[in-house]
């Protein structure tokens, strides 16, 4: 027993020594470029939510495997102080698992998404907004909310065509991009702002009429 122990102890420390150098290795290189593609095989994550736990999980999924999803939860738990996400259909569990992880442990997510497929059966939103996260859906019935991106500590964008659903990440063909590149992130700053001020419930109130008429 005490050498599983010691074992489980030694496999902990290597995945978090391992995810120090890796992270020191792109700092090296300059400002992060990764490009994910999908689908992404099915394998266990439950280190990425558990990296101080003693022992290793006992699921039958792979474990120790590297994918496109891994590495797309990697770059979301990363976030210490904010995570704005713009997304258009999200029903994907494990990745509301990490968002509503980092709600807490007190990283501020704000959230704008689309008001037809919010409501959809499978839908995360209405778990997130009970958690208390803030979420703002497209007031206008004209158009969709599409866009499918996020800003880490408003410094790390991620973005491309894939929703946020099992469908997607397990059976599409789908891409993401995430970078640190400064000329990239800030136009994808501005265009969250602009949409969480401009969807900001406040300013979209019912007018009150009498007899049938504005006053």
């Amino acid at each position: 027993m005490k050498v599983l122990g010691l074992g489980a102890v030694a496999f902990a420390l290597g995945v978090e020594w391992l995810d120090w150098l890796k992270r020191r290795l792109r700092v090296s290189r300059g400002p992060l470029k990764e490009v994910l593609f999908f689908p992404s095989p099915h394998v266990c994550v439950e280190h990425l939510f558990t990296r101080h736990g003693r022992f290793p999980c006992a699921c039958p999924l792979p474990h120790g495997v590297e994918t496109s999803f891994s590495r797309l939860l990697e770059h979301l738990l990363s976030a210490c102080r904010s995570l704005d996400l713009c997304v258009f259909s999200f029903s994907h569990m494990e990745l509301s698992r990490a968002i509503l992880l980092l709600h807490k442990q007190g990283v501020i997510v704000r959230v704008v998404t689309d008001r037809d497929y919010m409501t959809i059966t499978g839908s995360q939103i209405g778990t997130l907004r009970k958690a208390g996260i803030c979420v703002r859906h497209e007031m206008s019935s004209a158009v969709h909310m599409h866009h499918k991106f996020a800003l880490v500590d408003g410094k790390k964008l991620i973005t491309g065509s894939l929703n946020w659903t099992l469908t997607a990440v397990q059976s599409n063909k789908e891409n993401v991009m995430v970078t640190e590149e400064p000329e990239l992130v800030q136009p994808y700053q501005q265009e969250f702002q602009k949409l969480w001020e401009a969807n900001d419930p406040a300013n979209h109130k019912p007018q009150t009429t009498n007899g049938g008429l504005n006053r």
